[in-house]
């Protein structure tokens, strides 16, 4: 029986390991933290998931989607919240269609437990220390003991995440390897909106509320236990940043100006502020992902990205679908696999970074202006009387996996070019629904 190593057992990890015992490999799983689930730990960025199509796919290939449904919050749209505390609500998609929000130590607790009744071996405290590409073999350090163990396999997995000890074996041991990473200047701060003294939500459940303020924004998620987790995304240096903040005076200062209406809803603002950090934003771009037909990178290990189109573990968990349709296709034939899944995955991943990047600007800033709704309407008018000539770019990234992320980024490019002429048209706040205005977007498309 084969023998692989994969590195870090968290959602992507995780995921693949049960993919691949299903397949009949022996599968050991090395994770550098403690067992999440006897142990009180974030289970890595306290973001929020937001599962949608994408996602549920992936996890259908393993049969725990009634499982991960019943944990899970459906959201239908945004619920923008003004300064003056004044709601507008935009929906993400037609009837039915939503996101959700889901715990990430909760989901990726069901998977390693999943993981073990297949037969996947997990060991916790474990760092990875060393990758020897060309023997196949990874050292790890005991955390607790501090004594190295190194393990030969038949193949390795690397799903350690954004800053990947697997990853920088490839930047220090190969040739002509791509590597790049870029910070936002903006960082992300947790804080919490308690269940009300009556044991309710605060504010509605099934939509992802954002108070978008130009450079930054808040948002907050619904949690099973009636509590919203909210993240603060702000610059992390400069005049107006994380920090400068530093007084409780100029924290109250702040949220009075810009999240008036959240004061009362966080009873422990100031704990919550000054007591979680504030972290950084990545985006990883490498390639390639794989060393001959022994080593492979997947999830936020090839392709870190920000978190602001909810695809970062969506994407990961794509990753393993279309693994496990290329071992269903090729069978034992491992440079074959690697080589495809590479190929297929580079384009779609450099999209949805592409994507994630662009929809931070508009979460902050443009869901709030007028002309940027109007666009939507528009979009959804014309997508509802056309449906085979017109999908949103929303629906072809969060509900139809079928389109790949590279084909949705360029449908969405040719769909915004269309839609910035057809605002251009005089008086279009008024006649937006008309016949001239369906053949002109008809005319656009041809």
């Amino acid at each position: 029986m084969k023998n692989f190593t994969v590195i870090g057992s968290g959602l992507v990890g995780s995921l693949l390991s049960i993919y691949l015992a299903k397949k009949g490999y022996q599968v050991t799983v090395y994770e550098r933290r403690p067992d999440l689930r006897k142990n009180r730990i974030s289970a890595g960025r306290s973001i929020n998931l937001a599962l949608s199509d994408r996602g549920w796919r992936g996890l259908e290939g393993v049969g725990i989607v009634d499982e991960i449904k019943k944990v899970a919050i459906p959201m239908a749209g945004r619920m923008m919240h003004n300064v003056k505390g004044e709601l507008t609500y935009q929906a993400y998609g037609k009837q039915g269609q939503v996101i959700n929000s889901v715990s990430r130590g909760g989901l990726n607790c069901v998977l390693m437990d999943l993981a073990e009744e297949h037969g996947v071996k997990i060991i916790y405290n474990h760092r990875c220390a060393d990758v020897n590409l060309k023997e196949c073999t990874a050292t790890f350090e005991n955390t607790e003991t501090k004594e190295f163990v190194s393990v030969k396999s038949d193949r390795i997995f690397s799903t350690d995440g954004a800053y990947s000890a697997g990853r920088l074996q490839f930047q220090l041991t190969t040739d002509q390897f791509n590597y790049s990473q870029t910070y936002l200047e903006h960082g992300y701060k947790e804080l919490t909106i308690p269940p009300t003294a009556s044991g309710e939500f605060a504010m509605d459940p099934n939509a992802l509320h954002i108070w978008p303020r130009n450079s930054f924004m808040l948002i907050a998620l619904p949690n099973m236990d009636k509590s919203f987790t909210c993240t603060l995304f702000y610059p992390m240096n400069g005049e107006e940043s994380f920090k400068t903040i530093d007084t409780e005076e100029k924290m109250m200062k702040f949220f009075e100006k810009n999240f008036p209406d959240v004061i009362p809803m966080i009873p422990s603002l100031k704990e919550d502020f000054f007591g979680n950090p504030s972290s950084s934003l990545v985006t990883v771009r490498c390639f390639p992902w794989r060393f001959q037909d022994k080593v492979l990178m997947l999830g936020d290990a090839a392709h870190a990205i920000v978190p602001f189109y909810g695809q970062g573990m969506n994407c990961g968990f794509e990753d393993c679908f279309v693994l496990n349709e290329l071992m269903q296709k090729y069978g034992d034939d491992w440079d074959t696999i690697f080589e495809e899944f590479q190929t297929l995955r580079k384009p779609d991943a450099d999209a949805i970074a592409e994507l994630a990047l662009a929809n931070f600007i508009e979460m902050r800033d443009k869901v709030s202006d007028a002309n940027f709704l109007l666009q939507k309407k528009i979009e959804a008018w014309f997508s509802d009387k056309h449906p085979d000539k017109w999908i949103p770019l929303y629906t072809m990234v969060s509900y139809s996996p079928n389109i790949r992320y590279s084909e949705a980024l360029r449908l969405g490019k040719k769909q915004d070019a269309i839609m910035q002429t057809i605002l251009a048209i005089p008086g279009i706040e008024n006649n937006w629904n008309s016949t001239e205005v369906e053949n002109k977007i008809i005319a656009a498309l041809n």
